[in-house]
């Protein structure tokens, strides 16, 4: 049978609360939802929890418990960024870890095969709790089989237990009592007035009736605790950390070139973590010297961000104060995200990839320079042939391009102001092997066509049988036969 185990952190998000303020750890204390008298309490510490003080209450009745009760509010967005680094934190010791949904605080760690690394199951459990103390998190852990087992031992004990056997997890598990479990506090209330205060008790009740009498969640709970609501462990996923490199071709010694650089590797990065849903929390920067060894910086803004300009600021004034050895010839970036706030992705995502105004500006002076003519844009007016399909008129305003589809291919064909006539008599190009540009390789191997395209009749008739040809240096060319005049032109190229 695969062992599985559970860490608790007990009331997480008090844990935190009281890291912001640690002078209540001795005080009884708690977690409201918000700053009022009658916010709802929704974690308490043990020495609340021996005066009465539970969740689910109002912060006035708990005050009126327990007259030295401290609380605050620890936002979501905090409590979500801890879980993701001690998710990640706890992959060190098992690379299958899964926090849970609906409790911040608790997590599922996969226990199979790890005999071959540690002397025990206990000396593994106890590495872990040590390394969560480290960080500042009172911890509890229990290795058994079952989800729901080792859950409601953690919820209800301190320190590390280890089971044996599944049948003295499960008589550890019934003991528990309900109000150490995340429960409604209403539906705890009722269950306890009906003297069913552990899992034991719950257990002993008919399965039959208690979805209609007490609800979902508590038949949910008891077909967790009887075994016959089992789901497996669903990891999170290992993300690699996204990184860029660039490998220079001649060693690079100027600190402004080498800005431009890493601000070229820092523009696709900082995207990614906003698909992550993250902000940059660390940017490690290594540098390959030519022949001199390796250099390495770790640049952390005060605060998350996803502001280039910002990292890039830090990245410059922190290239200048040191002293390279050689020139640098191979450039990694590597970046370390935390959970961003809602307001930084939506600022990401309004904030346009092009700047319209700086694009206008350099428009003008390129006005300014070359003539007003000198910026204009394509229209597509109503031609037969085509170099009337198209004509040039003045830009004054630019505009963000509209999105294609980009599963369609297209080709650029480059029009010829003036159509250039080829040596009259070409006939079949097979037979006469035409050199479309006078060179070898510029022999026709392939013809598609004819496109025949005609117009003008109203004023000047135009007959044309519009071909596609090959050469053999592989450009593809845009020919014409003209009927009027009996000679083939070049008018374009496919590019």
């Amino acid at each position: 049978m695969d062992r599985l185990a559970c860490v608790n952190l007990p009331a997480f998000p008090l844990q935190l609360l009281l890291r912001r303020h640690p002078e209540w750890a001795t005080h009884p204390a708690a977690v409201v939802v918000e700053d009022k008298p009658q916010g709802l309490i929704l974690r308490v510490n043990e020495n609340a929890r021996q005066a009465g003080v539970l969740p689910g209450l109002r912060y006035a009745a708990g005050s009126s418990l327990e007259l030295d009760l401290r609380a605050g509010v620890v936002p979501s967005g905090e409590i979500a960024a801890e879980v993701a680094a001690l998710t990640e934190r706890l992959m060190r010791f098992t690379p299958e870890v899964e926090p849970a949904s609906e409790e911040p605080g608790v997590f599922w760690l996969d226990a199979a095969g790890l005999d071959f690394l540690y002397a025990s199951l206990e000396e593994w459990a106890r590495s872990i709790v040590v390394d969560l103390g480290s960080a500042g998190f009172n911890a509890t852990m229990v290795v058994g089989f079952t989800r729901f087992g080792t859950y409601a031992v953690a919820r209800a004990r301190e320190g590390i237990v280890v089971f044996e056997d599944s049948a003295h997890e499960r008589a550890s598990a019934e003991q528990v009592q309900l109000d150490r479990l995340n429960l409604n506090p209403d539906l705890r209330d009722l269950l306890s007035q009906l003297e069913v205060k552990t899992v034991g008790a719950l257990l002993s009740l008919p399965p039959g009736g208690l979805h209609e009498r007490f609800g979902p969640e508590i038949y949910r709970l008891y077909r967790m605790a009887a075994g016959d609501l089992w789901t497996p462990l669903q990891p999170t996923p290992a993300e690699e950390p996204i990184q860029k490199t660039l490998v220079l071709d001649d060693p690079e010694t100027d600190v402004m070139r080498l800005i431009f650089l890493i601000k070229s590797l820092l523009d696709p990065l900082l995207p990614a973590l906003v698909i992550r849903g993250e902000a940059l929390a660390e940017l490690e920067l290594h540098l390959r010297l030519d022949g001199a060894g390796e250099h390495e910086e770790q640049i952390r803004p005060a605060a998350p961000t996803l502001d280039v300009t910002q990292v890039l600021d830090l990245v410059r004034l922190r290239l200048e104060s040191v002293a390279l050895s050689a020139g640098v010839v191979e450039v990694e970036l590597t970046t370390h995200g935390v959970l961003a706030t809602r307001e930084q992705l939506r600022l990401a995502d309004a904030k346009p990839r092009r700047d319209l105004h700086a694009g206008e500006r350099a428009l003008a002076r390129l006005r300014a320079e070359f003539g007003s003519g000198a910026v204009v844009r394509a229209r597509l007016p109503d031609g037969h042939l085509p170099e009337a399909s198209f004509a040039w008129e003045p830009l004054d305003r630019i505009a963000l391009p509209r999105p294609r589809d980009r599963t369609i291919k297209t080709l650029v064909r480059r029009i010829f102001q003036s159509p250039v006539p080829l040596p009259p008599g070409l006939r079949d190009f097979r037979r006469d092997g035409w050199l479309v540009r006078g060179r070898e390789d510029g022999l026709v191997t392939r013809l598609h066509g004819p496109y025949v395209v005609s117009g003008g009749w109203w004023a000047r008739e135009a007959q044309r049988e519009y071909c596609f040809a090959e050469t053999r240096r592989g450009d593809l060319l845009w020919l014409y036969y003209d009927r009027g005049h009996r000679r083939w032109f070049l008018h374009g190229q496919v590019e």
